[in-house]
């Protein structure tokens, strides 16, 4: 799943791509990625760009006052065309879900891959417009987002820290792969619940979220959209390398399994090198 980092980076990607162009048609291809209808995919044809935003993991397309939003879900992505092919793209049971095409032939698709589908297109004369982005927590790479501020989201949080940086409406832009990023830097187990932490932990903590959304949002600046998810990977430390050596310490990354997704850790760095229980997994055994 894009987050933070990679749609900071698809901006600043288009912002460059998409200076001086204008939108010639837009082209849907899965009806179910459009989320509004009013004002039409249409009103946008033949508007200029005239700015590119991020809000938390969503994109924002400003076309002269219409906004073209989208959020890439869990499998979507932007795919970047100095030409665009021939032709109108056709309906079927590709990843294509929506075209962009611009006035000088360049462009760019929409596409998702998997059975299980998320990715969202918004057409709106205000951002604000989209539920999502209106419930949004404020951005952890904010000027204002001080430590005071941090503290304050987290005080009388009653839920494990690794669900709590999850919430959108707590703090904007971070997910599954960055959440078990910051937690390992920090050495803290994910387990740990938000509202307990002592001063010192949450100073731990919220260095360690600045520096490791910072750290991407650098790595990624100035690389090719179509290259974002293997920067992204090849930048992850413990997520998704279950069974690996930790880079810090040598341990066996371990995970834990829930029903749509997995947590990463590392037992010594983490949790005192205790295993974390893996409900799922205990359950399979019985």
């Amino acid at each position: 799943m894009p987050e933070l980092p990679e749609v900071e980076a698809l901006r600043g990607f288009l912002a460059e791509q998409l200076d001086d162009a204008r939108i010639a048609r837009v082209l849907p291809v899965a009806i179910s990625v459009l989320k509004t209808y009013d004002p039409p995919l249409a009103a946008l044809e033949g508007r200029p760009f005239t700015g590119v935003a991020r809000h938390g993991k969503f994109l924002d397309l400003d076309l002269d006052g219409l906004h073209f939003i989208t959020h890439l879900a869990r499998a979507g992505w932007l795919q970047w065309k100095d030409q665009l092919p021939n032709g109108l793209p056709k309906p079927g049971k590709g990843p294509l879900a929506l075209r962009v095409a611009l006035d000088d032939g360049r462009g760019f698709d929409l596409t998702e891959a998997g059975t299980k589908k998320g990715l969202a297109v918004y057409v709106v004369r205000d951002p604000q417009e989209v539920p999502g982005i209106a419930l949004l927590g404020p951005d952890p790479l904010a000027e204002e987002f001080d430590e005071p501020a941090f503290a304050a989201l987290l005080k009388g949080e009653r839920r494990r820290i690794k669900g709590a940086l999850r919430d959108q409406s707590l703090i904007a832009g971070i997910g599954n792969a960055y959440s078990d990023e910051i937690l390992h830097v920090a050495r803290m187990s994910p387990y740990k619940i938000a509202g307990s932490l002592t001063e010192d932990e949450l100073h731990t903590l919220y260095e360690a979220l600045r520096d490791t959304l910072t750290a991407a949002v650098e790595r990624s600046q100035g690389v090719a959209a179509g290259r974002l998810k293997s920067e992204k990977k090849s930048g992850l430390r413990v997520h998704g390398r279950t069974g690996e050596a930790c880079p810090v310490c040598g341990d066996t990354i371990r995970e834990v399994s829930f029903s749509d997704s997995s947590l990463q850790y590392c037992p010594t760095c983490q949790t005192g090198g205790k295993p974390l229980a893996d409900r799922r997994m205990s359950r399979l055994l019985k």
